[in-house]
């Protein structure tokens, strides 16, 4: 994705932010070009570089901007973590985007690279993803990583030795200046 799609992407999540806060409707936004590619993606807010709420789309099942635009109203209300955003917040906080790219399924773990490769492990209903940012803001392993899916899913760290699927894949990862 160039820097002009990008910077498209970010202005679409702040632009429907700011008209849901404020009880307005945002625009369609533009489906010209990559904006239109179908794609998995995540919204992630931060305040004053902590962690403010993450919402995010694993189905590629629509167009990336309207992903981003309605994963971006989401996290203002629904990450169960945190409160909702308030509107005299929204100058403070950091937009960071994940455009996700395409799930592989793995037999072992030993095919995770931190840095590059996000993880979603999948048992029965249960499931837990974790971007690939992650990993390396905690300085994580992949054992590390893959216990912590784990147990975002609501399983135990051995639920992957045991009948649970593993899926890795990799993000393009851009947000606004600090």
């Amino acid at each position: 994705m160039n820097g002009a799609d990008r910077h498209a992407l970010l202005q679409i999540a702040r632009n429907h932010m700011i008209a849901h806060l404020g009880g307005a409707a945002a625009a369609e936004p533009s489906l010209v070009g990559e904006l239109g590619r179908h794609a998995a993606g995540f919204v992630t807010l931060f305040r004053a570089g902590t962690l403010r709420g993450c919402i995010g789309r694993i189905e590629a099942d629509r167009p990336v901007a309207r992903v981003i635009a309605q994963c971006a109203v989401a996290v203002c209300t629904e990450d169960p973590r945190f409160p909702p955003v308030t509107w005299g917040e929204l100058p403070e906080l950091r937009i960071e985007l994940s455009v996700l790219g395409v799930f592989e399924e793995l037999a072992a773990p030993d095919g995770i690279e931190i840095g590059r490769h996000g993880l979603m492990v999948e048992l029965g209903r249960r499931k837990g993803l974790l971007l690939p940012q992650v990993a390396t803001e905690w300085n994580w392993d992949a054992q590390t990583l893959l216990d912590q899916t784990c147990l975002k899913a609501g399983l135990s760290v051995e639920a992957w030795r045991q009948g649970a699927t593993l899926w890795r894949f990799e993000a393009e990862v851009f947000g606004e200046e600090p």
